[in-house]
């Protein structure tokens, strides 16, 4: 072979040598594949003594003649030992369930893998039932800690033994406690794991502790943490499960990356492992399930993962999530976490001091001010009235407190009307004139010396929107007006459907609400009142005229298949609008505003530093000789 040769085979080498190094897979997508493939290895660990014996039952069928075996009481138990080592006593038990309840709601804990496998919310109800709500239940959830033992690192989770348990029924009331310690035995007296769940009157946390007592020569030395599994599948609680899906989703809280989700829209798996973790929630639309450390849950092989459920009426979301608490090897080690179950509510979450609340879409920067300043803490005094009054109040409130904004933004359009013969006459002066230069400075020549602004009629409206955008994003997520009716319809915080199509209208929705109609047709009166206002201004921009009749038809699309009482809202404070307005109409006389204007004409005119440089820049333009064609 000859050099040519020699160096051609090297280079190719190395090329195929450097594309195995870039699409090999990544030390995160190995650990994740081992996690998995040992999970397989455990389940089919499990599972081999109930195929043996169906397997023996099988040969028995086929053969009449055949007696099947019959394993002894003590064959069981070693054939249990040497599947489960020390934890073989815990493979034998009875299911019970055990509870823990407050004011707020009730846990049911099972004793075999001494799990939280059902929760109820005492005050609230499932839309159109009167009993207490269900959050989850045993057939919707699994949760479990995960950990490798002994020298062979056999890998066992918790759910597959029974652990005894100190009480049945705990009850706690007022400012007091109450705890039930769950305890997984081993063959060795001083090993065991346990769990204690405590729970105060009228709160909604449930405090949930584990402590490994003398685990550290069962638990492989080769592994400092232990897994813990958590999954729910979200049951049906509202009214419509399509606005249920795009609500539903998963939080999570990094101690230095701070509070992050899903976007409720996709399937999505998030690996959280570049920073440890405070909590991870499973967020319904109105309720939420969130597992919090007393420290941090471990960043290292965690990752919590989204998966719909289209075709489901039942469930509305799947969420799996797998975090890691550390284990040092200790004689004694105890992992404090909590539970929390109860509504996605402002005030209780806030309460926690763990950001708990960034869970609510309250908006960013100012608007979410709006929201936690002003709008919450009224609902919140006002509780007791109709969700319906309360949202008239609010409007009231609000538009009291724009009323300057809307006088300012009157007086604007009353200049301009009232100037119109001055700018019909501009109009007509360079009608046939190619130059909209000259023309726009006499205009705006014009507006200065009678002391009119063009553009102080939009300043006020900018300064309405943040507040719109605050309620927007505020009012299908607001749990205060969860299943509140008002008029025809029996929950505020959805769409009222007076009308079903039967079939699905392309960015339409399959429906007509009522609420989203009055919306409609007050915000096509409010267009119309001010094309009425601004005529000057549409004769400069006539397409405009026809872009402010399209909008309302564009937002009747997107509210009617919103919450109720946004629309509610938006029409109440269109009809205030036109209150406000025709007051002012009926007390501020347009010839006075005239007569003030044309006072202004006669005054010598000062000119700002930065007019005279925009004028002498427009002089320099005309004189420029003009472009040969």
């Amino acid at each position: 072979m000859d050099k040519k040769s020699l160096i051609g085979l090297g280079l190719i080498a190395v090329i195929l040598i450097t594309w195995l190094a870039l699409s090999g897979p990544s030390k995160e997508q190995i650990a994740r594949s081992k996690q998995i493939k040992d999970s397989v290895e455990l389940a089919l660990t499990t599972q081999q003594l109930a195929e043996q014996s169906k397997a023996a039952a099988d040969r028995a069928k086929k053969n009449d003649t055949i007696t099947p075996t019959v394993l002894s009481d003590s064959a069981k138990q070693v054939i249990a030992s040497s599947l489960y080592k020390d934890f073989s006593v815990a493979t034998v038990g009875k299911k019970e369930v055990v509870t823990i309840e407050n004011e707020n709601i009730k846990a049911f804990i099972s004793t075999k893998g001494g799990n939280v496998e059902k929760v109820i919310l005492k005050n609230y109800q499932r839309y159109g039932q009167k009993e207490p709500l269900i959050l989850f239940d045993k057939d919707s959830t699994s949760q479990y800690l995960q950990f490798e033992a002994y020298a062979n690192n056999i890998r066992f989770t918790t759910d597959s033994f029974y652990f005894t348990s100190s009480s049945m029924s705990e009850i706690a009331s007022g400012n007091g406690t109450k705890s039930i310690i769950l305890k997984l035995n081993t063959s060795k007296p001083e090993s065991y794991i346990e769990y204690i769940y405590t729970l105060k009157g009228n709160d909604y946390m449930l405090d949930y502790d584990v402590n490994f007592v003398g685990m550290q020569n069962i638990i492989s030395a080769r592994s400092n943490k232990i897994t813990m599994h958590w999954s729910q599948a979200m049951p049906s609680q509202e009214k419509h499960i399509k606005k249920e899906r795009e609500a539903a989703t998963a939080y999570y809280n990094q101690v230095k990356e701070g509070v992050d989700y899903i976007n409720a829209r996709k399937s999505e798996e998030k690996l959280l492992n570049e920073d440890d973790i405070k909590w991870i929630c499973f967020k319904q639309h109105f309720f939420n399930s969130t597992l919090i450390a007393d420290s941090e849950f471990l960043k290292d092989g965690s990752f919590i993962k989204t998966s719909e459920n289209p075709n489901s009426k039942e469930f509305v979301k799947t969420i799996t999530a797998e975090v890691g608490i550390p284990f040092k090897h200790s004689s004694s080690e105890k992992f404090g976490m909590a539970y929390y179950f109860g509504p996605t509510q402002y005030k209780a979450l806030k309460a926690y001091d763990i950001d708990l609340e960034k869970i609510i879409p309250l908006g960013w920067s100012v608007f979410s001010y709006i929201n936690k300043w002003m709008i919450i803490p009224l609902f919140s005094l006002l509780s007791g009235l109709n969700s319906g009054i309360i949202i008239l109040i609010l409007t009231l409130i609000i538009k009291t407190l724009l009323f300057p904004i809307a006088y300012k933004t009157y007086m604007s359009s009353s200049k301009m009307r009232v100037l119109k013969p001055e700018i019909d006459e501009i109009n007509a002066k360079y009608e046939k004139n190619d130059d909209p230069m000259k023309k726009q400075q006499e205009q705006m020549s014009l507006y200065r010396r009678a002391g009119a602004n063009p553009l102080s009629g939009c300043l006020p409206m900018l300064l309405q929107f943040p507040i719109l955008i605050a309620l927007f994003g505020f009012f299908p997520a607001a749990i205060e007006l969860r299943q509140k009716g008002f008029m025809w319809t029996d929950d505020l915080s959805t769409y009222d459907s007076v009308y079903n199509f039967g079939f699905e209208v392309w960015g339409f929705g399959d429906h007509i609400s009522l609420f989203a109609l009055l919306m409609f047709a007050s915000t096509i009166i409010y267009t119309w009142m001010n094309q009425a206002l601004l005529q000057p201004q549409q004769t400069q921009m006539p397409g405009m005229k026809y872009m402010m009749y399209l909008m309302p038809v564009i937002f009747l699309a997107v509210m009617n298949s919103y919450a109720a009482g946004l629309s509610w809202y938006y029409f109440l404070a269109n009809i205030i609008t036109f209150l406000q307005t025709w007051l002012m109409k009926k007390f501020i006389d347009d010839g006075k505003i005239r007569e003030e204007l044309l006072a202004n004409m006669k005054k010598p005119e000062k000119k700002s530093g930065f007019q005279a440089k925009l004028e002498e820049m427009a002089k320099q333009r005309q004189q420029l000789p003009a472009k040969k064609k």
